[in-house]
């Protein structure tokens, strides 16, 4: 017996039908623009596949503003021209080379199961390729320069310190493509590292001088304020 096509998720055809009604309608000059003369971001971000960290809502960016690649963990890999596939490698590379972004951050979050998946080392591979449990090896650099879990340190403590870590770990690997070497050496190219707590709202910003994240803005809404959470930050 035939099987049924697969339908199209509804949800999605209510939402482009919205995006019709509402944004597009209201920046039809700019997707008419985007069309006829291509991209130019100034701003690549690398961030996680999880569902609940939306660069483009986080950030309120129109389109063509930012060229996005996101992953597991919003990880990037050192450096590594050989015969393998590197989907992260190849959007740093068109970004670079060829949109010749100038900013590129490294956007990681609160409660992310990529890093969580890293430390816990209870969990097996969700399928025979274990390909997530291959990708996250990249982390384990900023597990070392931690130090691991403390002794008295709670385990949902330690994975959100491993979160910072691991965002710092991707800027070093970043500096190890000879491209962005290049770049930022002359001042063309800058590299940021930022962290934003899903259930606060609240965005910390990596510090490069002392090594701290520190809050993007110094005073939140009130009404965000009102939010609690044991997130840190």
């Amino acid at each position: 017996m035939d099987k049924p096509a697969p339908l199209f998720p509804e949800r999605l055809t209510e939402g482009y039908r919205a995006f019709l009604d509402d944004r597009f309608d209201r920046e039809k000059s700019r997707y008419e623009e985007l069309a006829d003369s291509g991209q130019t971001p100034k701003i690549m971000l690398i961030g996680c596949c999880d569902s609940r960290v939306s660069p483009e809502i986080i950030f309120d960016a129109r389109p063509g503003e930012m060229f996005v690649a996101r992953n597991v963990a919003n990880l990037v890999p050192p450096f590594s021209p050989d015969d393998q596939l590197h989907g992260t490698s190849a959007a740093l590379e068109y970004a670079v080379q060829a949109l010749r972004v100038e900013h590129i951050v490294v956007l990681g979050h609160g409660r992310c199961g990529g890093i969580r998946a890293f430390a816990d080392d209870t969990q097996g591979p969700l399928s025979p390729g274990d390909f997530i449990g291959r990708w996250i090896t990249l982390i384990g650099p900023a597990a070392q320069r931690t130090g691991g879990r403390g002794r008295n340190e709670s385990f949902e403590d330690y994975v959100e310190r491993l979160s910072l870590a691991s965002i710092q770990q991707s800027l070093t690997n970043l500096r190890t493509f000879p491209c962005v070497q290049i770049l930022e050496g002359k001042g063309r190219l800058q590299l940021h590292g930022a962290y934003f707590a899903v259930a606060t709202g609240v965005l910390m910003l990596l510090d490069p001088v002392t090594g701290q994240f520190v809050p993007a803005v110094g005073e939140m809404p009130k009404k965000v304020q009102m939010i609690r959470c044991d997130e840190p930050g």
